[in-house]
């Protein structure tokens, strides 16, 4: 049964990832933990979101916008210290109640029409929350999937920008978790069974993108909103 929900886990959360720019992390590490143990899950997900990244870069790289790129990187290299020392020292619980209180009620604001200039504190802001979330429960996507669905940015720079700022994210997060936290036998066993899954969701995804137009892009983004915020409270709360 485990084996069977890590095939299914793996191939639509890769699926999603390559489609949107989102969704591996914001799917994927839910559903790990109810498998592996905590730091197992996150850093599963780092090395299956990092190969997928990889895999991409030079398929999208003219559609990355590289002065945001910039700024996530400078503000997610603050944020993933803050992040890990929330993992070493604070109720992972309590922050995912937090993180999906404030997921859901940005979500509402934003299917209410509320609307956001971005500008350069912004981006450092936005990567700076997504390099905390990175190594704390691993998840950069849900401030990223806010602040460009609050600015209602192209589905095309969404995806490139993200993945290449996941391609630096994931990599230096991976390698905080390691240091901080330690590895095991089972994350690289289970990464290296994740692969082919992961190459065929690569496969998938990249012709799903090309029929999701900008409003299905924008409703798309707000169901995954919705569904992770639900998701951390009613973890948190015991109930998944």
């Amino acid at each position: 049964m485990e084996v069977a929900v890590f095939i299914i886990i793996i191939l639509v959360a890769s699926t999603l990832q390559t489609s949107t720019g989102f969704g591996f992390s914001i799917l994927a590490t839910p559903f790990l933990l109810l498998i592996f143990e905590p730091a197992e899950a996150i850093q599963i997900n780092l090395v299956l979101s990092l190969i997928i990244s990889a895999a991409l870069i030079r398929r999208i790289r003219r559609d990355i916008d590289y002065g945001v790129l910039k700024r996530f990187i400078i503000g997610s290299s603050v944020g993933m210290f803050i992040g890990i020392a929330i993992f070493l020292m604070v109720d992972i619980d309590g922050l995912k109640r937090v993180i999906g209180i404030v997921i859901l009620g940005l979500t509402l604001l934003l299917i209410c029409k509320f609307r956001i200039d971005r500008n350069r504190g912004r981006d450092f802001f936005a990567g700076g929350l997504a390099g905390a979330l990175t190594t704390s429960i691993g998840m950069p996507g849900p401030p990223l999937l806010l602040y460009f669905a609050g600015t209602d940015s192209l589905k095309e720079k969404v995806r490139g920008t993200t993945l290449a700022f996941y391609l630096f994210i994931y990599t230096v997060s991976l390698i905080i978790q390691i240091v901080f936290a330690g590895t095991g036998q089972t994350v690289w066993i289970a990464s290296l069974w994740g692969l082919p899954l992961v190459f065929m969701g690569l496969f998938v995804g990249q012709r799903l993108f090309k029929y999701i137009n900008q409003k299905g892009f924008r409703i798309f983004t707000y169901v995954i909103l919705v569904v992770t915020g639900i998701y951390l409270l009613m973890d948190s709360a015991g109930l998944v």
